[in-house]
């Protein structure tokens, strides 16, 4: 492997990470102040207020876009490819994380972040490369 494949994998990462420390740390936060319930209520009873579901989408969404942009910053070249790798990746991983909260999200939720993924990650990415 040459240095480029190693940035690119770098970029990849690091997009992945910004989106996983942004998303779980916002969850967090919004857990700690009373806005969601703790995990320990989530994972027994659920979280399907409608209004907590589509807060999560939203900023989930945004960290998205904000991976894609961060992915694309760090590539080594073609930056719109190494988006959408990360859009790729989240996909996979997006169907695993599915599979892993089934039963304790509504299915709209895990299925319209798998969804929504690629579209959020490539604006992240074409709005770098306008920049």
């Amino acid at each position: 492997m040459n240095k480029n494949t190693f940035r690119s994998i770098g970029a990849v990462l690091a997009g992945l990470v910004a989106i996983v420390v942004l998303s779980n740390g916002t969850d967090t936060i919004l857990e700690s102040i009373g806005v969601f319930p703790p995990i320990a209520v989530q994972r027994e009873q659920g979280f399907d207020t409608v209004w907590m579901v589509v807060l999560a989408i939203i900023y989930r969404s945004i960290y998205m876009v904000a991976g894609g942009y961060v992915t694309a910053a760090l590539a080594p070249n073609r930056p719109m490819r190494h988006a959408i790798a990360l859009g790729v990746v989240g996909i996979a991983l997006g169907i695993l994380g599915a599979t892993a909260t089934w039963g304790m999200t509504p299915a709209w939720f895990s299925i319209s972040l798998v969804i929504l993924g690629l579209p959020c990650v490539w604006l992240g990415g074409k709005l770098k490369t306008r920049s």
